[in-house]
């Protein structure tokens, strides 16, 4: 998404603004989407990368500028927001979005934020609408999927199919720990994919029994679909304690963990259609993974934060409380280690076949 400035003389950028010295960077960047583009949801509190621009200023001077891009995974679009009238915001294709915005190494950027392998893996085999839209049926999806399997085994479709679900998952854990009246749907979606993603692994195992070739190691397979499905599983181990505590007020640092999860998922998700070719996207790969185990160091900073906030808040007042956070956050935790093992998987293929 992208909003045009304010003048005569409109352009095309990112929502954006100079962070409040209250704020941490990722927070302030939320608060000026919402406030620029009318649009709310998790920001991942690590940024995607920077890119400079020449700013003017009341003055007149024109100055460079540094800019932070952090990715929000948006859950709503308001109706109605503070610079709505000063404003137009568009929807773009990534290829256009590029195209569109003045700056260079911000194009750049975006060009880096999914690669075009992802995008074109996943309109060939339109997973994510197979996998989204849950009113189509599990086993009509199954049905399909195996008419497709050939003798060999069609491992890759149910890797970016698992990996798909993995995304619609922890994009549900983000609306659960943003709180508000609807967090029984999220619960119950979460429950959902989980099933889902558990009927994806049956059926990879299965295959990996029953077929003579395979495009891995046997056991290179079983275990990037176990580390995908930890995930998963984690999420929802989060949920069902949230459910049990009836927890409904939490925490900014849980809130960043979960923003953490859906970014990771989203570079997880990108990462699985290159395994397809792993000697022409070893380079994009190794890219990925390696912003996974970057993410992965910057949750456990943040969970370290948030359980000492919780003990002082109420270690000595609330140990209940206490006792029920911290078990939210060791959840939480797991998700994205899990993340960090999904990369070590992708490694390790990377390693042996590019």
């Amino acid at each position: 998404m992208l909003i045009t400035t304010r003048g005569t003389k409109s352009r095309w950028v990112l929502p954006k603004g100079n962070p409040a010295a209250t704020l941490a960077p990722h927070v302030a960047a939320a608060r000026e989407a919402q406030e620029e583009a009318g649009v709310l949801g998790a920001v991942c509190p690590v940024p995607l990368g920077s890119y400079r621009y020449r700013k003017r200023q009341g003055s007149g001077a024109s100055l460079m500028v540094d800019v932070d891009v952090f990715p929000l995974a948006i859950t709503d679009e308001l109706e109605a927001w503070k610079e709505q009238g000063e404003r137009e915001r568009r929807w773009f294709p990534l290829e256009e979005a590029a195209g569109a915005v003045d700056e260079e190494d911000l194009g750049n950027l975006m060009h880096s934020f999914a690669s075009g392998e992802f995008q074109s893996a996943v309109n060939r085999s339109r997973l994510s609408e197979v996998v989204s839209e849950r009113t189509k049926g599990w086993n009509s999806m199954f049905a399909w999927f195996q008419r497709l399997l050939p003798r060999t085994g069609n491992f890759f479709e149910l890797f970016e199919a698992h990996a798909t679900t993995v995304l619609a998952a922890a994009e549900a854990t983000a609306r659960l720990l943003a709180g508000g009246a609807d967090q029984s749907e999220h619960i119950r979606e979460i429950m959902e994919r989980e099933q889902d993603a558990d009927e994806i692994t049956r059926e990879v195992l299965q295959t990996v029994r029953r077929t003579f070739l395979t495009p891995f190691d046997r056991g290179a397979i079983t275990s990037l679909i176990g580390s995908l499905d930890d995930t998963v599983d984690e999420m929802q181990a989060a949920a069902h304690a949230i459910d049990l505590y009836k927890l409904t007020c939490f925490t900014p640092q849980m809130q960043d963990m979960a923003a953490i999860a859906v970014d990771a998922a989203r570079l997880a998700a990108e990462a699985i259609p290159l395994l397809r070719d792993v000697a022409r996207n070893g380079t994009r790969l190794h890219e990925l993974t390696e912003r996974l185990v970057r993410i992965e160091g910057h949750a456990d900073e943040i969970h370290s934060a948030g359980l000492r906030q919780a003990l002082d808040d109420h270690g000595s007042s609330d140990t209940l409380r206490f006792v029920i956070e911290r078990e939210i956050y060791k959840h939480l935790e797991r998700i994205v280690d899990a993340f960090e093992d999904v990369a070590d998987e992708i490694d390790g293929l990377v390693i042996d076949h590019s």
